[in-house]
């Protein structure tokens, strides 16, 4: 009889345990925990078979709908294709597109937001994450098929205005702030951080949630999740997602050093592409911030998940010096904005 330290389906379990069986470990004898979510509707598991030390994580995300069942896909397809490139995903064993469960490498249990609060050192970490975000993103581009992408199959104009600036004015300004759904006066700054996020080109590995929460270290080895949302995509899109991460509130000064350990990679293999990046990056930042405003906003007024509020503060705050700082006039119209905002 299975005996978990923390309930999870009779189905899931029957699933693991024909998996350990497969690995001629007992079916019969293992803990199952549950792993502290983040923004998704995923849930995870640690499984620790009892007659082996070595450890699995389960990733459970039932196909309710159609977008579950194309995210599913997506996990898939792309986590199988990182890993071939030798890139640091986990091993996915075992797969069950249609019921939603993945059997995983387990990766470690401390993520780089907990590393880098709790260090002195997390610019070197930083630094390391961003050796390896810049072989994902150009290793991972080799041989991508869009046809694994679960919701647009580039980075583009769609994804700027529908889940981006549109979802900042729906689930920001207009379910948590109580504003007018649509403001006429932004519009205009928004289709031109569009027209100048198009300009960055979609030729890359995209991630697009490369975030501390994200990345999880055990010793000195790092690896990435929550590839799902995987396209093609600019350089800039995941180095802003990395830096403006609210989680770890990087100041000032470690930003730039983070930013600064980036081009100096881009100097070293792709010297003809620095300056398009250095014009790109505060356009794709701007993009990168409107979403988590949007995320976190929704997150915790529709779901309920309080403990995403307490982020909104400084996400507005960086929204607010990303416009200023950048000083582009046709983006007065946002920035004039802004500073009537409070949170």
């Amino acid at each position: 009889m299975v005996e978990p330290s923390e309930e999870c389906s009779a189905e899931l379990k029957e699933f693991i345990s024909v998996f350990l069986k497969q690995r001629g470990l007992s079916d019969k004898t293992f803990d199952c925990r549950a792993i502290a979510g983040n923004g998704s509707k995923r849930r995870f598991w640690r499984i620790s078979p009892r007659t082996d030390s070595t450890t699995y994580v389960t990733m459970e995300n039932p196909p309710h709908d159609d977008l579950s069942v194309r995210e599913n896909y997506a996990y898939l397809m792309i986590g199988k294709h990182l890993f071939s490139k030798g890139l640091p995903v986990p091993q996915i064993y075992r797969a069950s597109v249609e019921r939603g469960f993945f059997i995983l490498e387990d990766m470690g249990g401390e993520s780089l937001q907990e590393k880098a609060l709790n260090s002195d050192q997390r610019l070197l970490l930083y630094e390391k994450a961003v050796q390896i975000l810049f072989r994902l993103q150009l290793e991972g581009a080799k041989g991508f098929d869009t046809a694994w992408t679960c919701q647009t199959e580039r980075y583009d104009r769609v994804v700027m205005r529908r889940y981006e600036s549109d979802y900042f004015c729906d689930a920001f300004l207009a379910s948590y702030l109580g504003l007018k759904e649509r403001l006429p006066e932004l519009e205009g700054a928004f289709d031109y951080l569009a027209d100048m996020g198009e300009k960055a080109g979609a030729d890359f590995f995209l991630h697009r949630d490369f975030q501390s929460r994200n990345i999880i270290l055990s010793g000195e080895k790092i690896g990435i999740l929550d590839w799902q949302g995987g396209r093609l995509g600019p350089l800039a899109y995941d180095l802003a997602s990395l830096i403006i991460d609210p989680y770890t509130e990087l100041s000032g000064s470690e930003k730039k050093q983070v930013y600064e350990a980036y081009i100096s990679l881009l100097q070293e293999n792709k010297p003809s592409m620095v300056h398009s990046f250095e014009i790109s990056y505060p356009y794709l930042a701007i993009q990168r911030n409107l979403q988590i405003l949007g995320a976190f906003a929704f997150l915790s007024k529709r779901q309920g998940k309080a403990y995403f509020e307490a982020y909104i503060p400084h996400a507005l705050g960086s929204l607010k010096s990303l416009v200023k700082n950048l000083g582009d006039k046709k983006l007065s119209p946002l920035m004039e904005f802004l500073d009537t905002l409070q949170t």
